[in-house]
């Protein structure tokens, strides 16, 4: 009997699996990959919310779990994901310079915003206001960590890349089984798959597509993560990912005409050196109707387990989230009542 069964092997996923080895834990995983939303987004940590000048919900907290977890990942695998880069806010006006000065005095953010404009030095950017420096910020590769994680529990024989159906579970006392698997915990950690979750639907998961563009502008030669009215993100050889849209009809993967348009309207607004769009993608992110995340026990099945909801803010989220679900099942810790998923409990009984 494996300690227990993870389904879905995006951030919550990995974040959890990765927690449990840590603790000596045998587990299993299953996840046909069907959620993008973990491996198309910039993959960007930043602790402040850069339309108002805001710190993110426990975003030091988060951050404090977030990169120790990511650095270990590098030094367990031999890789490299972690990625510091500033991030520098583009003003559009002297009132928004002014904004900015007020946001960097108050407790909480004086630590993460630059009280000193920065004067723009690229000649591919127009900023004639300059920009806003934010501390502790960078890039995970998320996908490179998908790639090496996925690899390991596959030669490990850990991980069944096939759709979990969830009318195979069956629940017993001591735990649930799953054809030939047996587990003590069952971990839902599917995204926006929770919405199929016959189990989990009653959680009130929306969808929020986002779409991003990598594009190569060799004149860019830019190494900071630039915030305008779109993100341009660096990677490597005069490539960038530009995002992202934010949309709540469309539940596809697929990159629509419409959000392009949307995106190249944007950065053409301050981008002026050619470039070559080379890709689109999209994803759809699991946000919460309260924006904060799905964590803890189902109110009927005591052995079954959420881990979700992380919305744009997964790289920053999961380690943190997965840690306190872990404390909770493991060590009867309580789960930060924010975003322990009891709060929904009342939504179950009335379905």
């Amino acid at each position: 009997m494996y300690d227990y069964l993870i389904v879905g092997l995006g951030l919550g996923g990995i974040s959890f699996c990765e927690t449990l080895e840590r603790n000596g834990k045998t587990f299993k995983v299953i996840s046909d990959a069907s959620q993008t939303s973990s491996l198309v987004a910039g993959g960007m940590y930043n602790p402040v919310i850069l339309k108002r000048f805001t710190l993110a919900w426990m975003a030091e907290e988060q951050l404090e779990k977030a990169l120790p977890f990511y650095h270990e990942l590098e030094r367990r695998h031999g890789i490299k994901i972690v990625h510091e880069m500033p991030v520098l806010r583009r003003f559009a006006s002297i009132g928004e310079q002014n904004a900015w000065f007020e946001a960097a005095d108050r407790p909480g953010l004086c630590k993460f915003l630059s009280n000193k404009i920065i004067v723009n030095q690229n000649a591919a950017i127009c900023a004639p206001y300059g920009y806003g420096k934010v501390l502790h910020t960078g890039r995970i590769d998320t996908l490179q960590l998908y790639a090496i994680y996925s690899k390991v529990l596959l030669e490990s024989d850990l991980l069944q890349q096939v759709t979990f159906d969830y009318a195979q579970v069956k629940h017993h006392p001591e735990g649930i089984e799953y054809g030939p698997i047996q587990a003590k915990h069952l971990v839902f950690a599917e995204g926006f798959g929770l919405k199929q979750n016959p189990y989990l639907n009653y959680l009130p998961l929306n969808g929020t597509k986002g779409e991003y563009l990598t594009i190569k502008a060799p004149e860019l030669r830019e190494s900071n993560v630039i915030k305008a009215s779109v993100f341009i993100i660096p990677f490597s050889d005069d490539l960038y990912r530009v995002g992202a849209t934010y949309g709540w009809k469309d539940f596809t993967n697929a990159p629509t005409g419409q959000a392009r348009q949307e995106l190249l309207q944007k950065l053409k607004m301050f981008l002026k050196c050619d470039f070559e769009i080379i890709d689109q993608i999209a994803g759809i992110r699991p946000t919460v109707i309260d924006r904060t995340p799905l964590v803890g026990r189902h109110p009927s099945y005591h052995n079954l387990y959420v881990l979700n909801g992380f919305g744009s803010r997964g790289v920053m989220v999961a380690p943190f989230a997965a840690e306190q679900l872990y404390r909770f099942i493991e060590n009867q810790k309580p789960i930060n009542p924010e975003m322990d998923c009891a709060r929904f409990t009342k939504k179950y009984y009335k379905t």
